[in-house]
């Protein structure tokens, strides 16, 4: 059953030259019913620390490798990669990657998201749980070595998200801490509501899933 968007919310400050602040909210015109398959994702709260190198899953439609498009059926694609320092990234860009942003992909390349994947969301699992901690922005062709993948860094928006939302529905924020090769601790069970987001981006240079 479709569920249409009544209304974007788009980050005041965002900057399509830089991608800087590249998110924003989408008010369904209808609620969601949660099944098994549809559930709810926890989101990365403003005091969250993912270290380079824990591992996050990225999913998405988009193409399987640049200028190829998802074959039918269109089975959702998923990709496991480590999360890359903002300074290793940035120097991989020259220059661009702020605080507002976040990296993972492999220094040889190979994996990553690709035209198509924006606005899809990159998740550690603490125990059980799920958590968005980025959303797919930006990068430079799909999986090429030493240019990861560009994300929105979730954690650095509670308070503008939490602004959008009436106080009775506020999603579940989950402070994560993590480090190298260790899967973000967290509690094993959390009650987070739904709440979709999503990247501005009008020409896509992202990244494979395989």
């Amino acid at each position: 059953m479709p569920v249409f968007v009544s209304k974007v919310i788009v980050h005041p400050n965002y900057n399509s030259k830089t991608n800087d602040n590249d998110i924003a909210l989408l008010r369904l015109s209808s609620s969601v019913t949660f099944t098994d398959y549809i559930l709810p994702v926890c989101l990365a709260a403003s005091d969250s620390t993912v270290g380079a190198g824990t591992t996050c899953w990225v999913t998405g439609w988009g193409d399987t490798q640049s200028g190829v498009p998802l074959a039918p059926p269109g089975t959702l694609q998923e990709v496991s990669m480590p999360i890359v320092s903002n300074s290793d990234c940035n120097s991989d860009y020259n220059g661009g990657i702020t605080n507002n942003m976040m990296c993972a992909g492999l220094p040889q390349g190979g994996k990553d998201s690709c035209q198509g994947d924006s606005g899809g969301p990159l998740v550690i699992k603490s125990n059980i749980t799920w958590i968005q901690a980025g959303v797919v922005s930006f990068g430079e062709g799909c999986a090429q070595p030493n240019l990861p993948g560009v994300y929105a860094r979730v954690s650095q928006y509670q308070d503008w998200i939490s602004s959008q939302i009436s106080s009775n529905n506020e999603p579940g924020f989950v402070t994560v801490q993590s480090s190298s090769n260790i899967l973000a601790k967290g509690p094993a069970h959390f009650m987070c509501l739904s709440l979709l987001l999503s990247i501005l981006h009008v020409i896509f240079s992202l990244f494979v899933l395989s």
